[in-house]
C-alpha cells in the first residue's frame, strides 16, 4: 500500500512539473506576442536611398534654417529626402511667423519660437542621421503639402 502511495505521489509530481513547464512556455509565448505587437505599432522612420541621402544631406540641412527651406524645396525637386525635410522646414517657418505675431501677447511668441528652435534641432539631427522621421506636431502638417 505504501509503495502505491509513493508511486502515485511521484507520478503526481511529474505531472505537476510538466503542467508548470507548459504554463511557463505559454506565458513566454504570450509575452513575445505582446512585445511583437508593441514594436509593430511604433512606425519606423522612412529611409531614403543612401545615395540620395549622401548627395543631398547638406542641402537638406538648410531646411531647418528659417526661410532657407526654400533652397532644397526649389533646387532639389527630384530628391525625396530634401523634399521631405523642406516641407517640415516650411511648417517650422510658418510657426516662426505665428511666433512673431504672438509676441505682443504675454510672451506667447517667445514660447512658440522656443518650440520651433527645439523642433529645428531635432530635424537637423534627423538629417545628419539620414532619417526621414516626422517631427512631433509638424510632420503631419508637412505631409499635407503637395509641392
Amino acid at each position: 500500500m505504501e509503495e502505491l502511495k509513493n508511486v502515485n505521489s511521484e507520478e503526481g509530481q511529474k505531472v505537476e512539473e510538466k503542467e508548470s513547464g507548459a504554463s511557463l512556455e505559454s506565458e513566454k509565448k504570450e509575452q513575445t506576442q505582446s512585445e511583437n505587437s508593441v514594436t509593430e505599432s511604433v512606425p519606423e522612420p522612412k529611409k531614403a536611398e543612401s545615395k540620395d541621402v549622401q548627395d543631398n544631406k547638406m542641402i537638406a540641412l538648410l531646411s531647418y534654417v528659417s526661410i532657407l527651406f526654400l533652397v532644397p524645396l526649389l533646387a532639389k525637386k527630384d530628391s525625396a529626402f530634401c523634399q521631405f525635410h523642406a516641407k517640415q522646414g516650411l511648417v517650422l517657418f510658418l510657426g516662426e511667423i505665428i511666433g512673431w505675431l504672438l509676441y505682443p501677447f504675454l510672451g506667447l511668441g517667445f514660447l512658440v519660437h522656443l518650440a520651433v528652435l527645439v523642433l529645428a534641432i531635432m530635424g537637423i539631427i534627423n538629417v545628419l542621421g539620414g532619417e526621414m522621421k516626422k517631427l512631433p506636431l509638424v510632420g503631419d502638417f508637412a505631409d499635407k503639402f503637395n509641392l
